[in-house]
């Protein structure tokens, strides 16, 4: 059988990483709906989206901090644009998924499980910060639970159904893997699935090539042929994972929300240098990048003619 193509994603700003962590941060809709616009150029066929607050660059789930860069990254490309649902470690489901119920976008990512997701080890690394509330965010972080029950799982999978949302499920550990499979089974989602492996958040697995290898096994086991797969690997992992996942006929995500960093110890420039960067090394090594189009058709997605921006 011929090679799929690999689905580049760039997830463009995150939750996690604050504006005193790097100048290529985008946080204003100019800035988001810039890079996202360049990362699309470079070769991300998908867009995965959270918003900030344009003041300080705080994080924001409010649909209007959306609506200030969705029309014009629609406008600008053809890329498929994926709305988190995760958006805040803070904030009930409910909340979270106001975004996606506003713009009904082609895809939204969905967490698979509670657990500890913390990144407080960063604060170290920082003296000065450029707003008040960073400090206090990335050291209080040992103390979050980020909430994903069955509950709030079968919460957004039927508040989004008559939307035709195709989700990305994000997957950070084994377990996680086994709450889609019980999804599954109780009607909440159908084949083919689009399942995230994500290595290297502090409360997740680790960023081990024998991980990997470990949940691409687990998922062939509980899904057989009906899923499609990427891999993130945060921080340091992100190239040597995508690159690794790309050879086993995965496909990959980068973005200035898994990592700063374009090589060890050089922050990158922008979203687009990431994407850039990693569809060098995968055409290189004899795959092709998929357009976005080719994305649509791989993952079975609605169109980009029936979003809500």
């Amino acid at each position: 059988m011929a090679r799929e193509k690999v689905i580049i994603s760039c997830a463009v700003t995150g939750a996690i990483h604050t504006p005193t962590m790097s100048d290529a941060l985008p946080y204003t809709p100019d800035d988001i709906a810039a890079q996202s616009i360049a990362a699309a150029e470079a070769g991300a066929a998908i867009l995965h989206l959270h918003a900030r607050r344009p003041g300080d660059g705080g994080v924001s789930i409010d649909p209007d901090d959306f609506a200030a860069f969705l029309p014009r990254i629609k406008q600008a490309t053809n890329a498929v644009v994926n709305i988190s649902t995760g958006g805040s470690l803070l904030n009930a489901i409910e909340e979270r998924i106001a975004p996606a119920l506003r713009f009904s976008p082609e895809m939204c990512s969905l967490n698979m499980g509670s657990m500890n997701f913390s990144f407080h080890p960063l604060a170290k690394r920082y003296d000065t910060w450029k707003f008040d509330w960073e400090k206090a965010y990335v050291e209080n972080s040992d103390s979050f639970i980020f909430r994903n029950t069955f509950r709030d799982i079968g919460l957004v999978a039927t508040s989004l159904a008559p939307h035709n949302i195709k989700f990305e499920h994000e997957c950070y550990d084994v377990g996680h893997l086994y709450n889609l499979r019980f999804c599954m089974d109780i009607g909440l989602f159908k084949a083919p699935i689009f399942i995230q492996f994500i290595f290297g958040i502090l409360g997740g697995i680790g960023p081990e090539v024998d991980n990997l290898i470990f949940m691409k096994r687990t998922a062939d086991r509980l899904f057989g042929t009906d899923y499609r797969w990427s891999v993130l690997g945060a921080g340091g992992a992100q190239m040597p994972l995508a690159t690794t996942a790309s050879q086993m006929g995965g496909n990959v995500r980068v973005g200035l929300e898994d990592s700063l960093f374009i090589s060890r110890g050089k922050l990158a420039g922008s979203n687009a240098q990431q994407v850039a960067k990693i569809r060098g090394i995968v055409e290189s090594l004899g795959a092709e990048v998929a357009t976005p189009d080719e994305a649509r058709d791989i993952l079975g997605l609605k169109g980009g003619d029936k979003v809500n921006f």
